[in-house]
């Protein structure tokens, strides 16, 4: 294979709706005695098409080390930038590979990444010649509320949700795509993921891909998500037949 990919992981933030008991930023909460970071890291490190993961963090974090320690194809730099997309781009400016590499943005808090997910998305990307990204279609009913997202909000609208789908991660594009999106895009609160820059400032590229993704890789945000991941974990341990 002549295509270079490298992972990028903004663990910037401090996950205030879901952060550790000890303070620490979620993206280090234990799931099963281990950081979830690793266990994202170790996701896309599945894949052996993926020459390196690059976790960008917060300047002064003092737990990515312990946290990533040992891993192979792992660096982790102290690159991180207030929002996501500013992560990002502050992530690619540090790579700094070249425009044609190809680029996988994954996030932190998404640690059940099935391998099949992410090797659909590798193959159909490269297969096409385009970017893309992990998403599942809308099952239920979509509501639009009016007004706030607390627990008073009343229904507006209902919205039908055919051709709706759930953007997930990794999204992954050539390099020098998602620079100049992200460039072009910065500051514009309409962004929030890396397909939406390139939707908003490549008019004239190829509209990305859409991969199935995996319930799996549910994104960790509330308490009860992480709840939700570990009864996996420990339904996994489980002997057959139990």
């Amino acid at each position: 294979m002549n295509d270079t990919l490298i992972a990028l992981v903004p663990a910037a933030g401090i996950g205030a709706r879901a952060g550790s008991a000890d303070g620490r930023p979620k993206q280090y909460r234990d799931l099963d005695g281990e950081p979830m970071l690793r266990r994202t890291v170790r996701a896309l490190l599945a894949d052996a098409r993926v020459a390196q993961v690059r976790v960008a963090v917060a300047p002064g974090d003092p737990w990515v080390h312990a946290a990533l320690s040992g891993l192979p194809r792992t660096v982790w730099r102290a690159c991180g930038g207030p929002t996501r997309a500013e992560t990002v781009r502050a992530a690619l400016r540090d790579a700094d590979v070249a425009d044609a590499v190809w680029v996988l943005v994954h996030d932190a808090a998404r640690p059940g990444l099935p391998a099949e997910a992410l090797g659909r998305l590798i193959d159909a990307c490269l297969s096409r010649g385009r970017g893309g990204l992990l998403a599942l279609p809308v099952a239920d009913t979509v509501k639009q509320s009016a007004g706030g997202a607390d627990q008073e909000a009343c229904v507006a609208r209902t919205l039908p949700r055919e051709g709706l789908w759930l953007a997930q991660t990794p999204q992954m594009f050539r390099a020098g795509t998602l620079r100049s999106a992200l460039e072009a895009c910065a500051g514009d609160p309409r962004v929030t993921d890396e397909a939406s820059a390139v939707e908003l400032a490549a008019a004239s590229a190829p509209a990305p891909l859409l991969v199935r993704g995996a319930r799996a890789n549910d994104k960790l945000t509330w308490p009860e998500d992480f709840d939700w991941f570990e009864d996996r974990l420990a339904a996994r341990r489980q002997p057959p037949g139990r």
